[in-house]
């Protein structure tokens, strides 16, 4: 028993020296990368880390001496701020709006081009190109498509006899017809990943399921969507990562209005940096982060893997 224990003992403190020679060699190689990371992104976001808690401002650039440590003085303002409650919720409407459609519109056509054989590869271009597309350029077309006396929209609509609306000048309407856009300009990139993941699904198993009796639907929700998870995952991460920073189509389109209806956190940090309050905008950017990472753990608690003994409570 002890001999046993000793050699093993033994091996494990041997180390092989080739891999410690290629160990070696990757540190060197990724070292150039390393530093430039540190200096450039690092350092940067440590230095912001540090302004969250300051009062710098933008006169303070120039003497650094006169900034004084606040502490979390501005992380309590942001909380009590009545506009920035206000972007907070604005946020979560953008989330709660945009994920799943994006999610769902992208999942529908990723479905249909599956089934599709001949011209796959143009649909998939096809829908893809608003994702390459200036978010610039998109946000001014469908701007003049919303606008109220000739756009396209309420053109539509007076020819069935409605007055169309002011999409963009209603507080109520404006952050939905936001979200429409954002739909329309990023499910390419959900389909093209929900795609690739449809692909991977053994025809067999659809087949069996099928010559059992099995409904299309049931296919869809017992087979498809699970072996789907780890790609629903993936996709809801980068989608919700992107609504969370919803900035230029608000900033293009409405400029935040009516009446704030429309403005994001991150067009709230982007204000407070260009008003020159440095030390308060640093403490919302990391409100922000907080909530990125929230966001992220919940969705893999969601979506994530299921533990065994999770499965065997599901079985029970």
């Amino acid at each position: 028993m002890s001999t046993v224990t000793r050699t093993g003992s033994s091996r494990s403190r041997h180390v092989d020296p080739t891999r410690r020679q290629q160990a070696v060699a990757a540190w060197a190689l990724a070292l150039p990368f390393v530093l430039l990371f540190a200096v450039f992104s690092l350092g940067p976001v440590l230095a912001s880390l540090g302004m969250s808690f300051t009062d710098m401002r933008r006169t303070d650039i120039r003497d650094p001496l006169a900034v004084n440590p606040v502490g979390l003085d501005n992380y309590v303002q942001l909380v009590q701020d009545p506009l920035f409650r206000k972007v907070t919720l604005n946020t979560l409407l953008y989330l709660l709006l945009g994920v799943p459609a994006t999610m769902a519109v992208a999942l529908l056509v990723a479905i249909g081009i599956n089934r599709v054989e001949r011209f796959r590869g143009f649909f998939r271009v096809g829908y893809y190109l608003p994702v390459v597309t200036s978010i610039v350029a998109v946000s001014v077309v469908w701007k003049f498509l919303y606008r109220d006396n000739g756009g396209l929209f309420n053109t539509l609509l007076g020819w069935v006899g409605i007055d169309g609306p002011g999409w963009l000048d209603s507080t109520t309407l404006a952050l939905p017809s936001l979200v429409l856009m954002a739909v329309w300009r990023n499910f390419g990139t959900l389909m093209v990943i929900f795609l690739a993941g449809l692909q991977t699904i053994p025809q067999e198993v659809n087949e069996a399921a099928e010559v059992d009796g099995a409904s299309g639907w049931a296919r869809f929700r017992h087979i498809t969507l699970p072996m789907l998870r780890p790609t629903l995952l993936f996709g809801a991460v980068i989608t919700g990562l992107g609504y969370l920073q919803f900035f230029e189509e608000a900033f293009v389109m409405t400029k935040g209005g009516p009446l704030d209806s429309t403005r994001s956190a991150t067009y709230f940090t982007f204000d407070q940096f260009g008003f020159g309050n440095y030390g308060y905008a640093a403490a919302a950017s990391y409100l922000l982060f907080l909530a990125v990472v929230l966001l992220t753990w919940a969705q893999f608690r969601w979506l994530g893997e299921r533990d065994d003994a999770t499965v065997k409570g599901a079985k029970k």
